[in-house]
């Protein structure tokens, strides 16, 4: 088992809430590692919103979740979660996918249950798959590991089409098939979010999206509760669009941009970001002589 995958799961089993930041591209993720960050959760929404330009309904395909993948793991060492989707197909495809993320250097491959196209969960429209065929998919995504150690997420998107008791009975059978960490999306109700960990055994995720249908509730009080991780998927991709809001309007509005901290990264940080001063230290190293 690789180092990053025992963290993780040491992680997931503490259950004091680690925060879990979404990462759509490599440099978000090599800023949330820089900033002290325990793992970076890969989202598909924010992947899609911002390499596509396109709403989280289902136009993430496998190549390109993997060759995201990829690039993250050649930036960042923390552990990696991966948002899979609905594995992109049957359980064949699942099989497929996990074998296909795993070796792109996923840590935890995360699996929903939703129909197909698939949506935000936040959004309004849901449908979920029948719990045998979710259950066929996950013990694929087991079956499929070449390590161990490579945890897999089940989440549920139940709580949004039949109601908050058949999401927590779902997400009971989930764990029964192989599932390490569980996901209930969209709880509703902060009673809900707060009762939830003691209704499952398994290490439990919470995604509070901000502006979507979860209360937000204080690290400390989910901490208390006994989740094992917060997600705030897509809260550096909406940062990243308010920045480039702001300094864009004030480009357009008054003709130049000056370098102001609290309005752009300084030159010299976005090089450090990106490792410029090792890049140039290995082209001193390899230079004719």
């Amino acid at each position: 088992m690789s180092d990053s995958r025992k963290t993780l799961r040491a992680l997931a089993e503490a259950r004091r809430a680690a925060l879990l930041p979404g990462a759509f591209n490599a440099l978000s993720a090599r800023l949330i590692e820089d900033l002290g960050f325990e793992a970076v959760y890969i989202t598909g929404a924010g992947v899609t919103n911002m390499s596509l330009g396109l709403p989280d309904q289902g136009f993430m395909g496998l190549a390109e979740i993997v060759e995201h993948t990829q690039r993250i793991r050649d930036a960042v060492r923390i552990p990696l979660i991966v948002d899979a989707d609905t594995g992109f197909g049957n359980a064949v495809n699942v099989y497929h996918a996990v074998r296909q993320l795993e070796r792109a250097g996923a840590d935890c491959v995360q699996l929903e249950d939703q129909t197909s196209p698939k949506r935000c969960g936040h959004f309004n429209g849901k449908d979920v798959v029948d719990t045998e065929e979710m259950l066929g998919k996950i013990r694929a995504a087991v079956d499929a590991r070449r390590d161990s150690g490579l945890l897999v997420m089940a989440r549920t998107d139940a709580a949004a089409v039949y109601g908050f008791d058949a999401a927590v009975e779902r997400a009971a059978r989930f764990a029964e098939a192989g599932a390490d960490i569980l996901f209930v999306e969209a709880l509703t109700e902060a009673d809900q979010v707060r009762a939830l960990p003691g209704l499952l055994d398994k290490p439990l995720l919470m995604n509070l999206v901000l502006g979507g249908k979860t209360p937000v509730l204080p690290r400390e009080e989910l901490a208390t509760a006994g989740y094992g991780f917060v997600l705030y998927a897509n809260a550096a991709l909406q940062a990243a669009v308010a920045g480039m809001t702001r300094a864009l309007t004030q480009l357009r509005e008054r003709g130049e941009l000056a370098e102001d901290p609290a309005l752009v990264a300084p030159f010299a940080e976005r090089q450090r970001l990106v490792n410029k001063p090792a890049w140039d230290e290995l082209e001193q190293r390899y230079a004719s002589r």
